[in-house]
């Protein structure tokens, strides 16, 4: 195992691709989050009662403990831009047929899948490092008295880093699958970006919200929107966090069927 992660992390290391994305990404996260604050605080520093009452109403989402689940939900939508990474590391060993030295190095096939498993295991921590540095950064920042219950939301902690884990195993399946770069990227854009939403939201209005059960909105429901925009619907927002249990399983079986794929078709793939 340590051998499989060594060999990851120095090509990680060598990519430059990887260092860029992986710099979009540092400035993404910090960067949604500022927006969202700074139309909150545009909103409840109105000079009239409407911003009084708008801040009593929402509260302070960007302080603890609703840091924790704020930063989660809107820092989730930019997802995407770490899958690009996943789909460029599985692309690249078959574009430049790393995968069979791979084999040809005495790796097993199974080792090979393992070593994928370990980048997107990899990029998920730094992506969860950097949601944690985020949320309290702005938590400590909005915090205007001390409060015994800062660390009460914190399990958003694990369940971002489960949906970052899970989505980013879709983008690996997809380019897995596919093996060429740019169309992988293609397909995975298209579906995350149009086909499901759409699909999710038809399946809202006309099919019973069968939409939940979409590979990727099964674990976007992990992290409901947080509770000032729950607060226009408080009784669908308090049934979506009694769900949230829910779809963590959903998510933890649908994540192990796809690696429990990966490895079944590399076991039995051509090594060309």
């Amino acid at each position: 195992m340590t051998t499989l992660i060594r060999t990851e992390w120095l090509k990680m290391r060598k990519y430059n691709a990887f260092w860029w994305i992986l710099g979009l990404t540092a400035l993404s996260y910090p960067g949604i989050n500022y927006i969202f604050y700074m139309v909150y605080d545009n909103i409840t520093h109105q000079p009239s009662q409407a911003g009084q009452l708008a801040k009593m109403v929402i509260g302070n989402p960007f302080a603890f403990p609703e840091v924790w689940h704020t930063v989660a939900y809107s820092s989730s939508i930019f997802v995407f831009i770490p899958a690009v990474v996943i789909i460029m590391f599985i692309t690249n060993e078959y574009t430049f047929k790393t995968h069979r030295q791979n084999i040809i190095d005495g790796w097993s096939r199974s080792q090979f899948i393992s070593s994928k498993l370990i980048d997107v295991l990899l990029v998920t921590l730094m992506i969860t490092v950097l949601y944690f540095a985020v949320s309290l950064v702005a938590g400590v920042t909005n915090q205007t008295r001390l409060i015994q219950d800062t660390w009460n939301q914190s399990y958003y902690i694990g369940l971002f880093a489960l949906q970052t884990f899970a989505q980013l195993s879709i983008a690996f399946l997809i380019g897995f699958l596919v093996r060429k770069a740019f169309i992988a990227l293609g397909i995975f854009l298209f579906y995350f970006m149009i086909f499901e939403p759409i699909i999710v939201g038809l399946l809202k209005v006309y099919g019973n919200d069968n939409g939940r059960f979409m590979p990727l909105e099964i674990s976007d429901r992990m992290i409901p929107v947080p509770a000032f925009i729950g607060k226009i619907d408080k009784e669908a927002y308090d049934k979506s966090l009694t769900l949230i249990q829910q779809h963590v399983i959903f998510t933890i079986v649908l994540t192990a069927i796809i690696w429990a794929i990966c490895y079944r078709i590399n076991n039995k793939r051509d090594l060309k």
